[in-house]
């Protein structure tokens, strides 16, 4: 997320917290449940963009290794045969 966009998303947090409210006051528990997922999803959003870097630049990322089994199907090419050799 683009960190400029930060003050908007804290306004959305403000308006989901008065309705959230206001559906409570009301007794509607199924757009309480529903304004409390999305409260929840803008704030992780807000956590992470107060745990990302602020100068810009992107960040490498470490995807591990990938894994080789010896239980992987091998391509015909390399398996032993009458027409792939020993």
């Amino acid at each position: 997320m683009d960190p400029r966009q930060r003050p908007r998303l804290i306004e959305i947090i403000q308006n989901l917290r008065e309705r959230i409210t206001e559906a409570r006051a009301n007794g509607w528990l199924g757009e309480v449940e529903g304004l409390q997922v999305s409260f929840d999803a803008a704030m992780a959003k807000l956590n992470s963009l107060k745990r990302a870097p602020t100068d810009g630049r992107p960040q490498l990322v470490d995807l591990g290794m990938p894994v080789f089994t010896d239980d992987a199907p091998r391509p015909a090419r390399d398996r032993e045969g009458p027409d792939n050799g020993p």
